[in-house]
C-alpha cells in the first residue's frame, strides 16, 4: 500500500496552480508571454513532478524528491528575480530572444525574410495581471516562488522522514 504525503502533494498542486494561472492569463486574459516568462515555467514543471514523487515514495527517496522540489521552487524564484531586474532596468536580459532581432546586412528582401513571423513581447516590458496593483506578473511569481521554497524547506526540516500526513 502506498502512503501519500498530502503535504508534498499540496506543494505539487501549488506548482500546477502557478502553471494554470500562467496558461489562463494567456488564454483568457490575452496576455503575451516573453521569453523569460516561458523559462520561468520550467521549474514549476519540475517541482510538480518532484512533489508528486515525494508524496508517494518511501522515506529516503521521498526526502531526495522533496529536496529537489525545494530547489526547483528556489530556481523559479531566481528566474523571477532575474526577470524583475530586467523589467526594472537593473541589468539586460540574459536571453538573446529578449533583444531586438539583428537583421544584418543584405537586400531589403533578405532582411525581411530574417524577421520573425510574429512580434515577440519584450522581456523588459512588465505585464500586469491585476489592474491597479503595482506588481508585475514576474514580481508576483517571485513572491509566490520564494514563499513556496521557504515553506518547502521548512517542511523538509520539520519532517525529515519524508512522510508528512
Amino acid at each position: 500500500m502506498v502512503r501519500i504525503s498530502w503535504c508534498d502533494a499540496g506543494f505539487a498542486l501549488a506548482a500546477i496552480l502557478a502553471l494554470a494561472i500562467a496558461h489562463g492569463s494567456e488564454s483568457f486574459a490575452g496576455l503575451v508571454p516573453c521569453a523569460l516568462c516561458l523559462w520561468e515555467r520550467w521549474p514549476y514543471r519540475l517541482a510538480a513532478a518532484f512533489g508528486i514523487a515525494a508524496s508517494m515514495l518511501p522515506a529516503p527517496f521521498g526526502r531526495v524528491a522533496r529536496g529537489l522540489m525545494t530547489l526547483a521552487f528556489l530556481g523559479a524564484a531566481g528566474l523571477a528575480a532575474v526577470h524583475v531586474g530586467v523589467e526594472q532596468g537593473w541589468w539586460p536580459s540574459p536571453l538573446p530572444e529578449c533583444a531586438a532581432p539583428v537583421l544584418g546586412w543584405g537586400s531589403i528582401a533578405e532582411r525581411l525574410a530574417r524577421m520573425p513571423a510574429a512580434p515577440a513581447k519584450s522581456c523588459d516590458e512588465p505585464t500586469y495581471l491585476i489592474p491597479g496593483l503595482p506588481l508585475s506578473m514576474a514580481a508576483m511569481n517571485f513572491v509566490y516562488a520564494l514563499v513556496l521554497s521557504v515553506t518547502a524547506a521548512r517542511t523538509a526540516l520539520r519532517f525529515p522522514g519524508g512522510q508528512t500526513q
